[in-house]
Formats: C-alpha cells, sequence, structure tokens
C-alpha cells in the first residue's frame, strides 16, 4: 500500500526492546511478582495448567531480573547501589520467594529451599539500601520492605509443611513478626494522599497486609503437621493474627477500589504491577486461608478476586506493550 511503512526488521525489534530494558527501574520487579502470585492463586483455585502458563512467565522474567541484577552489580555497580537504594528494591527478594513457594507446591523442594536462601541472603542487604532512604511522605512502594520480609516467611513455612521439618517454620516465624513490625513503620512514612494520587504502587499498602495473611495461613497450616511446632496458645494467636489480617488486607482492597473510582487513573504506568501484584494477592490470601482457618466459604470470594486480578493484568500487559510498539513503528525504515 502506497505510503506505508515497512515493519522493522529484527535487528531494530532487538535494539528497541534491549534499550527499553535498560531503563527499566527496579519497579519492574513487581512484574514477575504479579505472574508468579497469580500462577499461586490458579493453583489454589484448581486452574493448574493456567498456572503452569504463569509459571513459565514467571521463571523467564525472574531469569531476566536476575541476569540483570547480577550484570549490573558487576559492571555498574554505581547505578546498581543507585537503583538498589529506591523503595522498591526489595521486590527482587519476594518476587524470588514468590517463584520458591511455586516450586514448593509443585514438589520441587530442594529447588524451593535453594531459593529462600537466596532471598535470605538479598534480604538484609536490600533492605538496608532502601531504608536509607526513607523519609516522610514516601509512596506505596515503602510498603515493599514488609512485603520483602513476608516473602521468605511464605516460603519458609511453606517448605516447612512439605517436608516436615520444624526450623524453616520457626524462622519463617521471626520474618512474620518483622514484616509486621516494617509495615507499622511504613505507615509512619507513607504519604497517604497517594491513595487518590498514586498511579499504581498505592496498593501495596493493601497488598503487603495481604501477603502477611497468606504468610499467618501458612503458618498454621505448617503448625498443624504432625511435627509439633506451636503451642495451642502460638496457634490461636496465629489464627486471630491471620483472620485481622485478612479483614484489614479486604478493607483496604475495599477503599483502594474506591478511590480508583473516585479518580479514575486509567494511563499506564510501570506502577500499575505494583497494583496487579496485590489484587492477585489479595485472591491467593483468601484461597490459601480456607483451609487453614477451616473456612472453605472464602473459596468463593477468593476465586472471584483471582479472576479480578487476571483481568487488570491482562489490561497491565496491553499498556506496557504499547510503548515499545510505537518506538518500533516510529524507529521503522520509511
Amino acid at each position: 500500500m502506497a505510503g506505508s511503512s515497512p515493519s522493522p526488521g529484527p535487528s531494530t525489534l532487538v535494539s528497541v526492546l534491549l534499550a527499553w530494558w535498560a531503563r527499566r527501574p527496579p519497579a519492574a520487579g513487581a512484574a514477575v511478582m504479579t505472574a508468579g502470585i497469580l500462577s499461586v492463586g490458579l493453583r489454589l483455585a484448581g486452574y493448574d495448567v493456567l498456572s503452569d502458563i504463569a509459571l513459565a512467565v514467571t521463571v523467564l522474567t525472574w531469569l531476566g531480573l536476575a541476569a540483570d541484577f547480577a550484570v549490573r552489580l558487576s559492571r555498574q555497580p554505581r547505578r546498581w547501589l543507585s537503583d538498589s537504594g529506591s523503595p522498591a528494591a526489595p521486590s527482587a527478594v519476594a518476587a524470588t520467594t514468590v517463584l520458591g513457594s511455586q516450586f514448593s507446591a509443585l514438589g520441587r523442594q530442594t529447588l524451593a529451599g535453594a531459593l529462600l536462601a537466596l532471598a535470605v541472603v538479598l534480604w538484609p542487604v536490600l533492605l538496608f539500601l532502601a531504608l536509607r532512604g526513607w523519609r516522610r511522605g514516601m509512596p506505596g512502594s515503602v510498603f515493599l520492605a514488609c512485603v520483602a520480609t513476608q516473602g521468605p516467611a511464605v516460603l519458609g513455612a511453606a517448605v516447612a509443611h512439605a517436608v516436615r521439618t520444624a526450623w524453616p517454620a520457626h524462622v519463617a516465624l521471626v520474618f512474620f513478626w518483622l514484616g509486621l513490625a516494617l509495615y507499622a513503620v511504613a505507615v509512619y512514612f507513607f504519604d497517604w494522599r497517594q491513595v487518590v494520587r498514586g498511579h499504581g504502587d498505592h496498593w501495596v499498602a493493601g497488598g503487603a497486609l495481604a501477603i502477611s495473611a497468606l504468610a499467618g495461613a501458612e503458618l498454621l497450616k505448617a503448625g498443624k503437621g504432625p511435627s509439633y511446632l506451636w503451642s495451642d496458645d502460638g496457634q490461636h494467636v496465629l489464627h486471630s493474627m491471620t483472620v485481622t489480617l485478612l479483614v484489614l488486607a479486604l478493607a483496604w482492597y475495599v477503599v483502594l477500589w474506591a478511590a480508583e473510582l473516585l479518580r479514575p487513573r486509567p494511563r499506564y504506568d510501570i506502577r500499575r504491577w505494583s497494583t496487579t501484584f496485590p489484587l492477585g494477592m489479595t485472591a491467593a490470601a483468601l484461597l490459601s486461608a480456607a483451609p487453614a482457618l477451616g473456612a472453605g466459604w472464602l473459596r468463593t470470594p477468593g476465586q472471584v478476586l483471582l479472576w479480578i486480578a487476571v483481568v487488570v493484568c491482562l489490561a497491565v500487559t496491553a499498556g506496557a506493550a504499547v510503548g515499545p510498539l510505537r518506538t518500533i513503528r516510529s524507529t521503522g525504515p520509511r
């Protein structure tokens, strides 16, 4: 057709994608977390094929982020330190534990344990670098410190339950309480105006409570195994705390959706990946808590929230694809 531009060649496509990847901020780790938690939720809901597809996406994106992490650390240490000072940097820990949780659910406990060890090694480093930049009026990504701390709690409890070993569960319990303490601190530094002004990462305020509830549910499951883990009082405290966290996470869910409806923010922003992760995490928390709390009725709202998360994830994915596609078209031969 006259006047049309030929499609850009493979070399142009690769160069554009590489340029886009080079500008990727630490917040992109939330994309890995999103794919991972959707895979977890889909498996809990019984959609194994869809869960496997999401798992494949998680593995590929995690490998890409891990390679980028290693290259920047070895070749661009100053830039690595700068990026690691972002409040979103601890998402690398959370992404690693979410991936490990999937492997644990599939019975690959050795691999899950290796990812747990990696997350525990990364956790103090990335958390320390992120905490140095905390100040009043922080965006919602400040709650990723809690998310990154609850990640090892979830994975440690899952591994402990699978291999019937007590010590990973006790380590997980320490991370669980540390995560709640960090949430309380993050509340102090959070800019509450972000609820109506934020561009996506304000949802982590609710997602952090959802992953805390998921950690509580996993600890309850581990405690119900043949190994003696928690006393009756300890089990009761965990049960009450999990219920409380779940209620608070759902309250945040309602408030944040109401804020989105009152002040729509439809334009794509990379921070929207920090919206999709909390949506999926809230669904996964409900689905996991159903058997842990003996409340099977939670599966129905959990599945409803899961499909809402899937739809929002697809919309964000489409928004993420628009920018690179426009660049490819604009750089194509005329």
